[in-house]
């Protein structure tokens, strides 16, 4: 299933639609080539043969009855009724068409058409943790319970595995028995199997800090109770971080990051424990004191979470200042940054805005500016503000997003959509200015404005991220292939047909005759001048051969 956005923004250029086009006539162009030179050989080589076959045809054409063209545009119009759903449904799913992509993979090379390129994979994205990513146990696991839903997919469950298992148990070929326990336990795809197998590391060693942090996330059923988990892991990954330093200063071992990743991560969950539980401003403290402590770790998007708990605050001027920082033209962009700094643009002009108004006096320069910001938002992610002006449903988050796709906007619209309600007019203002956007960028996938063209994989990627049965947004808008339209034609002009001939059957007896005359007539008239233009014998010797 899939949405599109955009106001008719086209996918191709010009130059792409020819081309495609092109490509597509020439391939039509060498099947019907082909048909008439296996018609020009069977006239040449048999040409008394084929007037037999046209008058055979043309006596059992005369002794058809009404009831055999019923049933055969009726049949017609089955088969090619049902092509036609697998087709709708094939294009919902993947995204293009079967028919077309048969074609395109295997017989277009064959005739030598100009070959396509190939569909972006998932590998081709780059995926990102993501920042504000839910419980497994106290939330994820709760909304099974109610819904009988899977949240998460298995492609972002085994991205998590990766991450845990890289982060927390290192590289090094020397692990300890409870690490190496650790290791298999990441990978278990059953969720009982991995809670177990943390349960057997803590008897090995009952300070193995990555088996708490495992009992914290996926066995705990309230956030209290992964809070208290975390705890007890701090205590023991504080340990661990000490002993390897001095392992590192006094014996000169090299540095094991795995200490320093499961530290970090275990203060950044009690952080985000602090912030649902409702102790906002030591969520915020502890934040910013991980951001100081490790201030290398920018890539792990710390201040995202900080952003999210200041708006909570409403301490706008300190969202500004985290902006000021991380808004920077060289540092990579995500949904957060861009669409809080539109917020806040917003914010200070919403209240009072008016597009009546503005249309009549034109937009100030504070106006200008918020629209700026939010035109800029939404060519940095355009799935976002369907979201936030609730045009279309929520659903969990996944554990990882896809920069500038659909996942992304869930993301961040599932945290901060209640941000936006409270600025007042906010979502008035963007409502009435998001899709200016699209006017600006008419070729998204070939050339932005402030930002790279956007990438044509997103829509694989969040189709593997999310679960099937949210409706993937899709971005530019898509047209429907060639063949779903050839299809559905063909499946109303033969049901029209069969419509037709049950109900007027003599007159559409004497229709069908006159219209296979027509057909068959340059056949036969091409046989007779064949004919008189060579001698019989001639004919004769060569049907002998």
């Amino acid at each position: 299933m899939e949405d599109t956005i955009g106001s008719n923004p086209p996918s191709l250029g010009f130059l792409e639609k020819l081309k495609s086009w092109l490509s597509w006539s020439w391939t039509y162009v060498c099947f019907v080539w082909f048909g008439m030179v296996l018609i020009m050989v069977y006239v040449v080589w048999s040409p008394l043969k084929l007037q037999e076959t046209l008058t055979s045809a043309s006596v059992f054409l005369n002794t058809l009855t009404p009831k055999f063209y019923v049933a055969l545009t009726g049949t017609s119009s089955l088969i090619s009724g049902l092509i036609l759903i697998f087709e709708w449904w094939y294009f919902r799913k993947y995204g293009t068409s079967f028919i077309e992509q048969v074609s395109v993979s295997h017989l277009r090379p064959l005739l030598g058409g100009v070959e396509s390129k190939p569909r972006p994979s998932v590998s081709d994205c780059k995926v990102w943790r993501n920042p504000l990513n839910l419980f497994r146990g106290a939330e994820y696991n709760r909304y099974t319970w109610v819904t009988g839903k899977e949240p998460l997919t298995y492609y972002d469950m085994n991205l998590s595995a990766q991450d845990h298992q890289t982060f927390f148990t290192g590289d090094t070929q020397q692990l300890k028995p409870e690490d190496a326990v650790m290791q298999k336990a990441w990978r278990e795809r059953n969720p009982q199997a991995r809670i177990r197998a943390a349960y057997q590391a803590i008897e090995m060693n009952h300070e193995c800090a990555a088996a708490y942090v495992l009992l914290a996330e996926e066995e705990a059923t309230t956030i209290t109770e992964a809070e208290r988990l975390f705890r007890k892991a701090l205590g023991f990954g504080k340990d661990g971080y000490v002993y390897t330093l001095i392992s590192v200063i006094l014996f000169l071992q090299p540095t094991a990051g795995k200490d320093i990743n499961l530290l970090v991560y275990i203060k950044r969950r009690l952080a985000m424990c602090a912030r649902k539980l409702g102790r906002i401003k030591e969520a915020v403290k502890m934040m910013r004191d991980l951001m100081k402590e490790f201030p290398l770790l920018g890539m792990l998007n710390i201040h995202e979470n900080l952003l999210e708990a200041l708006l909570e605050l409403q301490a706008y001027a300190d969202v500004q200042a985290v902006l000021a920082k991380y808004d920077d033209i060289s540092l990579p962009k995500s949904a957060t940054i861009c669409y809080t700094s539109a917020l806040l643009k917003a914010r200070a002009v919403s209240d009072k805005f008016s597009p009546e108004a503005a249309s009549r006096r034109g937009l100030s320069t504070a106006e200008m500016n918020a629209v700026e910001a939010i035109h800029r938002a939404v060519e940095f992610n355009p799935h976002v503000p369907k979201y936030l002006l609730e045009m279309k449903s929520l659903i969990l988050p996944p554990e990882h997003i896809l920069k500038r796709g659909d996942s992304e906007a869930v993301a961040y619209a599932f945290f901060h959509l209640q941000h936006w309600k409270r600025a007042e007019g906010a979502l008035n203002l963007l409502h009435c200015t998001w899709e200016g956007t699209f006017r600006i960028i008419p070729y998204p996938l070939e050339k932005g404005h402030l930002f790279y063209p956007y990438p044509g994989c997103t829509e694989t990627a969040d189709r593997e991220l999310l679960p099937s049965f949210h409706e993937v947004s899709v971005y530019p808008k898509k047209e429907l292939p060639f063949f779903i339209l050839f299809t559905a034609g063909l499946c109303s002009f033969t049901a029209m047909l069969a419509m037709l001939t049950h109900q007027f059957p003599e007159l559409m007896g004497v229709f069908a005759k006159a219209f296979f005359s027509t057909l068959f007539a340059p056949l036969g008239f091409f046989a007779d001048k064949m004919e008189n233009f060579m001698p019989s014998s001639f004919w004769h010797q060569l049907t002998r051969i």
